[in-house]
């Protein structure tokens, strides 16, 4: 998946949407917090990510359900990768590190971390 960045009202409406899996522009507005969202935002909204490629939609007759075609997993992992490129020269241990300042993360935290990264690194050897 390439880095295609989205609006704060398009990542908005792509959380909602994973966590529904699917609805029509009305169960997308429905999920906001008062105030709401005009209906014909939401719409316009919806349709831009389907542009974007990011969902697509079921028509039955005059109702489109909206269901994303990227997965949040894709999705958190483009911009993680674009953030390490753009802003920590592909440096992970960089990247690790400025957390650690920023989040004033304890050595059991970084152990934890490190711990869970090497459980990973084992079942993804075991897959292939």
């Amino acid at each position: 998946m390439k880095n295609i960045y989205l609006t704060k009202a398009e990542e908005q409406i792509m959380q909602i949407l994973w966590e529904m899996g699917q609805g029509i522009v009305r169960d997308i507005r429905d999920r906001f917090d008062d105030p709401k969202p005009a209906r014909n935002t939401v719409s316009t909204v919806v349709r831009v990510l389907e542009k974007k490629g990011f969902i697509g939609h079921k028509a039955y007759g005059n109702v489109h359900v909206y269901y994303p075609l990227i997965t949040k997993e894709e999705y958190s992992g483009s911009q993680l990768f674009g953030l390490l490129e753009n802003y920590f020269d592909n440096s992970f241990p960089a990247l690790a590190s400025f957390f650690a300042r920023k989040k004033d993360l304890s050595i059991t935290d970084l152990e934890e971390i490190l711990e869970d990264a090497k459980k990973e690194l084992k079942k993804n050897k075991k897959k292939r």
